[in-house]
C-alpha cells in the first residue's frame, strides 16, 4: 500500500523539492517518504489524494531549509544567464530581455516571506489549487488566499516586466 503512494508521487515530489532546494532534493525526498511512512497513521483516510499531505510534509522540510533557499535565490540572481540563440532577431531580443529580468525575479522570490513563498510555489510548481495548498500547509483557505495575494503583489512589477520582455 505505502509502496503505491511512493510509486505514484515520488517523481512529482522530487520535481517540487528540486525546484525549491536544488541538489538537496534527493536527500529530502528520502526524508519526505521516511516521515510520511512514520506518520502514516496520522493520514486522514477520507482524503482521496495523498498529494496535498505529501506536499505539506515537503513544504515543512523546505521550511527547515528556507534560509539556504533564500541564499540560493540571491546567488542565482548574481549568476549571468547565457542566452540561447533564437530563430529570429525579435526572439533573440525577447530572450535577452527575459534573461536580464531573471535576477530580478530570483531576488523578488528571495524577498518574499517564507510562508508567502510556500503558497506561491506550491501553486506554481506543485500545481495545487488553493484548497489543496490549505490542506498541505494545514492552514485556512482564507490564509492561503491572503498569502497568495501578498506574494503576487510583491512579484507583479517583475512579472509585468518579464511578460513585456517576452512579447
Amino acid at each position: 500500500m505505502f509502496g503505491e503512494v511512493f510509486e505514484r508521487h515520488a517523481a512529482q515530489m522530487h520535481r517540487f523539492l528540486s525546484r525549491r532546494l536544488g541538489d538537496r532534493a534527493d536527500d529530502l525526498l528520502g526524508d519526505l517518504f521516511v516521515i510520511a511512512f512514520e506518520s502514516r497513521a496520522k493520514y486522514r483516510a477520507e482524503l482521496a489524494d495523498a498529494r496535498p499531505w505529501l506536499y505539506g510534509i515537503a513544504t515543512n522540510l523546505v521550511r527547515q531549509h528556507h534560509r539556504a533557499e533564500a541564499t540560493r535565490y540571491r546567488a542565482s540572481a548574481r549568476v549571468p544567464l547565457t542566452v540561447v540563440a533564437a530563430d529570429s532577431s525579435h526572439e533573440a531580443v525577447s530572450s535577452a530581455d527575459a534573461a536580464a529580468l531573471r535576477p530580478r525575479l530570483a531576488e523578488a522570490l528571495a524577498a518574499l516571506k517564507p510562508a508567502d513563498r510556500d503558497v506561491l510555489l506550491l501553486m506554481a510548481w506543485g500545481q495545487l489549487d488553493q484548497t489543496e495548498v490549505a490542506s498541505a500547509l494545514a492552514i485556512p483557505l482564507g490564509t492561503v488566499r491572503s498569502r497568495l495575494h501578498r506574494a503576487r503583489q510583491q512579484l507583479r512589477p517583475v512579472l509585468d516586466d518579464l511578460q513585456g520582455a517576452l512579447r
